[in-house]
């Protein structure tokens, strides 16, 4: 079994006696039915969408502060500043969210269905370990060992998925 994960989100992928590990997760290679590199686009209409909610959200909870401070004008203009922090901060971090651009990863997908899927700064690494993978698939005695980054996304560091069921994290 491979050592567990080492410091700074790096996990060890390896091909050792027909088993994938990636991290302490392992795989039978006979069992592997995708390993894709590619690129994963954020969902920016979901994040238009989030962006909007909390914008009338904080727009709905204003009126409502200013309604009920309607007869002390001191109360609403304090309230003023922190709306505007808040509003700025909000509008801030859904830009961001919103240029973030798309993150190398590496898939690897189960008979059963089960995903997991890791990245690097690269996708030409990354379709070197893949390639590695396939190569190992095609001929038994091949061995490898390379190391990945976790997969930082809503899903935890990385995401193993059964079917259409998260089934964990595992680091």
């Amino acid at each position: 079994m491979p050592r567990p994960p080492r410091p700074g989100g790096v996990l060890e992928v390896s091909v050792n006696r027909r088993m994938l590990w990636i991290g302490p997760a392992a795989f039978p290679l006979n069992n592997l039915t995708r390993v894709e590199a590619t690129k994963l686009k954020p969902d920016r209409g979901a994040t238009f969408l989030r962006s909007l909610k909390w914008l009338a959200f904080t727009a709905v909870a204003y009126v409502v502060v200013m309604a009920a401070t309607e007869n002390e004008a001191e109360a609403a203009e304090s309230a003023n500043p922190v709306f505007v922090v808040f509003l700025v901060g909000l509008i801030g971090y859904f830009v961001k969210e919103l240029v973030e651009p798309a993150k190398p990863i590496l898939a690897v997908e189960t008979a059963g269905g089960s995903l997991a899927v890791v990245t690097l700064p690269s996708v030409e690494e990354l379709r070197t370990i893949a390639g590695q993978i396939v190569h190992a698939i095609n001929h038994p005695e091949a061995e490898f060992t390379a190391y990945v980054n976790e997969l930082n996304n809503y899903n935890g560091p990385v995401f193993h998925q059964n079917g259409a069921q998260n089934t964990g994290i595992r680091l």
